[in-house]
């Protein structure tokens, strides 16, 4: 339909998706006499263990600011694994490749810094050089000093008519604020003791936030060492 209709003629995919295009242009070349139509894939982006990067265990990455905030979307990348960084940043800007060989040479706590670049550069490109800026330094600070400085942290306003009897629980507070992607992935987070509420570890998945604390500027949620998310009403 798509070439009948706005004479559409190459395919664009990912490489798990070859079969699938040749049929649709098999099906193109039955259907209509004469078509010319081409197919062309893409690099899978995985990480250094074969796996897709994206809707994994952490949730799938949005373009949309809506979905995934600027600020999510740079520690996506600034979070990424060290074997994966250089790969990632020659298939995903448009770096000089020069530089990028310069970058690779780093190891250990100096690839942080290369991390860093790549998270910019993803976010500049995405979402704009201010909010790139605004994410870097946000993550500058929130990890200062070795230590986790919340206090300009913005908030993920909750709404408490999404839940059950106007009690705000942990667990869904979780899902609200994008720190797990689903109840029984916060659920188990809290199981195995990764998950803190103002620095209080929490093993209890039915405790619930204090709304006084929720309508005076909030709580902030950790999971695992790098993952904060403040919270309020």
């Amino acid at each position: 339909m798509l070439y009948k209709k706005y004479n559409c003629r190459m395919q664009f995919g990912g490489d798990d998706q070859w079969s699938n295009m040749l049929a649709g242009r098999e099906l193109i070349r039955r259907k209509i006499p004469g078509s010319d139509s081409e197919a062309m894939t893409i690099t899978l982006l995985t990480n250094s263990e074969g796996n897709k990067m994206g809707k994994t265990a952490r949730g799938a990455v949005w373009l949309d600011p809506d979905k995934t905030s600027p600020f999510e979307f740079y520690q996506y990348w600034r979070n990424v694994g060290d074997a994966d960084v250089i790969k990632c940043m020659k298939l995903l800007t448009f770096l000089p490749l020069e530089q990028i060989s310069e970058f690779g040479k780093k190891e250990g706590q100096e690839l942080n810094s290369v991390k860093e670049v790549l998270a910019y550069e993803l976010t500049s490109m995405v979402h704009g050089e201010e909010e790139a800026k605004k994410a870097r330094d946000g993550a500058r600070k929130l990890f200062a000093a070795g230590g986790a400085n919340t206090d300009d942290l913005e908030a993920v306003m909750l709404d408490l008519s999404a839940f059950r009897d106007a009690k705000v629980d942990l667990i869904g507070a979780m899902v609200a604020a994008k720190l797990a992607v689903n109840r029984s992935d916060a659920r188990r987070n809290i199981e195995q003791g990764g998950v803190t509420v103002d620095e209080v570890k929490v093993t209890d998945v039915h405790a619930l936030l204090d709304q006084d604390k929720l309508k005076n500027g909030g709580v902030v949620i950790r999971k695992g060492k790098k993952k904060f998310a403040k919270v309020a009403l």
